[in-house]
Parts: C-alpha cells; structure tokens; sequence
C-alpha cells in the first residue's frame, strides 16, 4: 500500500510499507482422543449431576425411593411466604459483592502493582482471607460484631461514648453487614486477577504516557482501564456468581435471620432440606440455577463483545 506526500522542495515522494510476513498457517485442531479426558470430566462432574438434579426435581424422594409428582414442587417452592424476600436480598446480595469487588479489587490491584516498599508481603496479606473457609470467617466474625462484647463495637464506644450497631442482628443493616464480610473474604482474588491484567498490558503503553507527561489518573482512565476490561469481565462473572449462590457464609453468621432479614434463595433451599424436603429443596436448586443462567449468560455475551470491540 502506498501514501503519496511532498518534500521539503515539493518533490512528490511516495512512501511504501514494508509488507508483512507472511505468517505460516498453524493448525490448531488437535485429535480426538485429546477431547476425552476433559470430556468425561465435564460429563460426570456436571451433564450427569445437572439431569439428576432436574429429574429429582419432579419427585418426592428419599434416599430409597423416588416417586414422581410433576410440578407439585415448583408450586410449592414458589408459595414459600419468604420466597419473594429471599429473591430480593439474593440479587442485592449478588450484585453489591460483585460491584464492590470489582471496584476495590481494581484499586487494589492498582495500588500493588506500583513500585512500593513491601509490596510482596502486602499481596500475600490482600490474598489471605480467600484462603480462610467460609465458616472460620463466618464464626470470626460473629465473634468481632457481637453487638454487647465484640471487639468492633467496644472500639466504637471506646471513641464515641455511645452503643455500636447490631452488625449481624438489625434487620436493617444484617444483610450489608455480611455483604461487607463477603467482599473482605473474596477481595484478594480479584485483586489477583486484576494483578494479572495490568502485567499483561505492554509497557510500552506506559513509556509512551511518562514521555508525554500524562498523569496518573490519564494513565489509569485511558491505559489500565481499559486494557484490563478482560480481568474485569472475569472478576465480574466469577463474583457475581458466587455471590448469586452464596450460601454458607450468611448461614454462618445470620442463618438467615434476625427473622428473614438476610434469606437468600441458598439458605431457603437448605431449611427445606434441613426439615427433610428433599425434593422440594431440589426444586429450589433447579429454580436458582435457571435464575443464575439467566442473568450470567446474556452478561456473558455482551461482556465478550466488549472485550471483542476493544
């Protein structure tokens, strides 16, 4: 392809790229027998689990027999009076966890990826709790907000003179407050992901900022943010599925209380199994999986073309 231009004495001058090289095809398929491991993998950890599930949703069943009964216990789930709530605090459960990830995990990751004194042992400290289990964080933390002897609000009388909050027993602020538990336990790892995405943009982007004199925040706007969309799309989609499934962490620490306060689609399913429902409550995980399928998938579509315009 050629660009014609002018010389400094008004000669035409034509200046010709150099042509690429061509690149040799490289052939990316791989044999069957390649495909298989993976394949019974996938086939035995979720295609059987999955139909299994759907199957035993349509009966009443015990650990020695199964009887089927149709929708009977899709009409029941759905005539659980908390039902609706549990729905409610699920989403805003789900999306608060994730939108808080996401925009503590980029800062984060941001602030560790520059060249600060310690930064190794600041990682490892970020990345800790997501090593802890669920129900340890869980405990701990009902011991540091118990409203009368916990650490937190003795420091807050300590400062102020007055009564701390009812962290895990105010209806108004229980489901927030573990929200906030939440986000402390699953920082760390999208802190790494977006560790990972900030490595892999070339340098010579940010050469090229320091040479024109761009300052942090155009660095951040329109180098880091940007060409990390794909670490975004992942923290987004891992977290806003956990936290769309979370379970075990407000079971801990509220059991879905004080009342229903803090119910989740997750522990709902799990009274009903408690009590002995196990169909019901397999009817209840079949309803939050196609939930989940919903809103991930449609998410996931349009998070890939964005990182496909870019």
């Amino acid at each position: 392809m050629t660009s014609p231009t002018s010389s400094r004495d008004g000669t035409p001058v034509v200046l010709r790229r150099a042509p690429r090289a061509s690149a040799e095809h490289v052939d990316r398929t791989y044999p069957l027998w390649f495909h298989i491991p993976g394949g019974v993998i996938y086939l035995v950890l979720f295609i059987v689990p999955t139909v299994f599930s759907f199957y035993f949703a349509f009966t009443r069943w015990t650990l020695f027999k199964a009887t089927f009964i149709g929708f009977d216990n899709f009409v029941l789930f759905f005539n659980e009076p908390g039902l609706i709530g549990s729905l409610r605090n699920t989403l805003v459960y789900g999306f608060l966890t994730s939108g808080l990830k996401v925009v503590l995990g980029m800062l984060l990751a941001v602030v560790l990826s520059a060249p600060i004194i310690a930064r190794g042992y600041l990682r490892s400290v970020t990345f800790f709790p997501v090593l802890v289990s669920a129900v340890g964080v869980g405990l701990t933390f009902q011991v540091l907000l118990d409203p009368f002897n916990g650490v937190v609000n003795k420091a807050i009388t300590a400062v102020t003179g007055g009564d701390g909050p009812g962290w895990l027993t105010d209806p108004n602020i229980a489901l927030l407050s573990v929200v906030g538990i939440d986000v402390w336990k699953g920082i760390g790892l999208a802190t790494l992901i977006y560790i990972a995405g900030i490595a892999a943009i070339p340098n010579e982007y940010f050469e090229a900022a320091r040479v024109d004199g761009a300052s942090s925040w155009q660095v951040f706007r329109n180098i880091i943010l940007p060409l990390s969309f794909p670490a975004t799309s992942t923290v987004i989609i891992l977290s806003l599925i956990g936290g769309l499934r979370s379970f075990d962490l407000i079971w801990t620490t509220t059991q879905g209380g004080p009342g229903f306060a803090s119910d989740v689609v997750a522990s709902v399913i799990y009274k009903q199994y408690q009590a002995g429902f196990y169909g019901l409550s397999t009817a209840g995980n079949v309803i939050l999986f196609v939930v989940v399928t919903a809103i991930i998938y449609p998410l996931s579509r349009w998070l890939n073309s964005k990182e496909t315009a870019l």
